[in-house]
C-alpha cells in the first residue's frame, strides 16, 4: 500500500471517530490525486509504419515525468537510427551496402544489424530455408507495398530464386562484417528488425522511469507492466478479413508482445486474386497454405518478431509443431475462420467474434 492509500485509509477511520477530519481528508485525498502524472503519447512514421508510444496516466514513476518526456524522444531517435542502418528502402544503410558488395568483399556493420542477421539465420536454419534474410532480390522482384507491385513473369521468377540462399550468407561476428557470396544476393532484415527496435524502445522507457506504456510499432505491439490500476493490458488481434481496427479476440498481456504476420498487411489484387507480402522462397510467389495469419505472443518482441512469418511460411502443421516444440504462445487463424492456439493459450486470449470458432 502506498503513502496516499495508507493515509487514506488512516482518516477514513479517523472520520468515524472525529467529524472535523472531513475537510483534512479532502484536502489529502487531492494532494495525493494530484501526484498522478497525465497521460504521455507520441508517434511518427518511422520503419516504414506508424509507430506510437502511449504512456497512460499513473504510468510514469512519481517525479520523474520530464525523464520519461526524454525517454520518449530518446526512443523515437533510436527507431530512425535503426532505420537509417538497416532499410532497404533508402540509400545509404548498411545492408545497402552488404547488397551492392555481393560477389565481392565483407562489409562492416553495427551491433543492430548483426544481432537480427544472427537471429534470422538462426531461423533459417530452423525452418529449412522457408524463412530466410537473403530473400531481397524477390522482395524487389513482386515490390509488394510500393507503387511497383506487379506480378513478374515466371523467368523473372525462376532467375530471381537462384539468388536466394540463407547458407550463402558469411556472418563473421568477430569482424562485424557480413558478406553475400553470390552477385546479386541482397538482404531484406524488415520481417525482424520492428521486434528488435520494439525491445530497444522498452528498454529506453524504462530506463527514463516509465512502468506502464504500449508500444505499437504498426501492428506489432508491445505492454511495459501491467494498466496503473494493475489489470493486464487488453490487445485486440486483427481480423485478417476486416478493416484495421476489427478484432476477432483479446489477449491479456503484462510485460510482454504480440507480434502478428497477416496477409491483410501488404497485398495487392488483381483479377480477383490477393498477392500478399509474406513470399515462398521454393515457389518465389506469395504463401498459399490456407493461413490467413500467424500471432506470437511472448515477453520479448525480437523473439516473436521473424518467427511469426517463419511459422506462417512453414503452414499451420509444421509451424504448430516447431511452436509447441520451442514453446511459443502462437495464435494461428485460416481461411475458413478457424482458430488454432498453442498448449496454454486460451488461459489469456479469448474469441470475441463469433465468426471465428477453434479449430478443434
Amino acid at each position: 500500500m502506498n503513502n496516499c492509500a495508507i493515509l487514506r485509509h488512516t482518516l477514513a477511520e479517523m472520520r468515524k471517530l472525529i467529524p472535523g477530519t472531513v475537510l483534512l481528508f479532502a484536502l489529502i485525498s487531492t494532494s495525493c490525486a494530484q501526484k498522478v502524472e497525465p497521460e504521455l503519447t507520441d508517434g511518427a512514421t518511422v520503419l516504414g509504419t506508424v509507430c506510437s508510444i502511449r504512456i497512460p496516466a499513473g504510468g510514469i514513476a512519481l517525479g520523474t515525468r520530464s525523464q520519461a518526456e526524454a525517454a520518449i524522444a530518446r526512443a523515437f531517435d533510436r527507431l530512425r537510427q535503426i532505420e537509417a542502418d538497416l532499410t532497404v528502402n533508402k540509400g545509404g544503410s548498411q545492408i545497402d551496402a552488404v547488397n551492392a558488395a555481393a560477389g565481392s568483399h565483407a562489409v562492416a556493420v553495427g551491433p543492430d544489424a548483426l544481432a537480427i542477421l544472427a537471429k534470422g539465420l538462426r531461423y533459417a536454419r530452423l525452418s529449412g530455408g522457408a524463412f530466410d534474410p537473403s530473400v531481397g532480390p524477390l522482395v524487389k522482384l513482386w515490390g509488394i507495398g510500393t507503387d511497383r507491385a506487379r506480378i513478374p513473369t515466371p523467368g523473372q521468377i525462376a532467375t530471381t530464386r537462384a539468388l536466394i540462399g540463407w547458407a550463402d550468407v558469411v556472418l563473421d561476428q568477430a569482424a562485424s562484417t557480413v558478406y553475400l557470396k553470390r552477385k546479386g544476393m541482397a538482404l531484406d532484415l524488415g520481417s525482424a528488425t520492428k521486434g528488435y527496435a520494439a525491445d530497444e524502445v522498452g528498454r529506453i522507457l524504462r530506463e527514463g522511469g516509465v512502468k506502464s506504456a504500449v508500444i505499437d510499432l504498426g501492428g506489432n505491439v508491445l505492454v511495459i507492466g501491467a494498466k496503473p490500476d494493475k489489470s493486464p493490458w487488453r490487445v485486440g488481434l486483427q481480423d485478417p478479413n476486416n478493416s484495421r481496427g476489427n478484432y476477432l479476440g483479446i489477449a491479456k498481456l503484462v510485460d510482454q508482445t504480440m507480434v502478428t504476420s497477416g496477409i491483410y498487411e501488404r497485398f495487392f489484387e488483381e483479377g480477383g486474386i490477393r498477392y500478399h507480402h509474406i513470399l515462398d522462397t521454393k515457389t518465389g510467389w506469395p504463401v498459399q497454405n490456407g493461413l490467413a495469419s500467424v500471432t506470437v505472443i511472448t515477453e520479448k518482441s525480437f523473439d516473436a518478431d521473424g518467427v511469426t512469418t517463419m511459422l506462417f511460411a512453414l503452414g499451420r502443421e509444421k509451424g504448430m509443431a516447431l511452436a509447441e516444440e520451442l514453446g511459443l504462445s502462437v495464435v494461428m487463424v485460416d481461411d475458413k475462420r478457424r482458430v488454432y492456439m498453442t498448449r496454454g493459450v486460451s488461459r489469456f486470449f479469448e474469441i470475441t467474434d463469433p465468426s471465428y470458432v477453434p479449430a478443434e
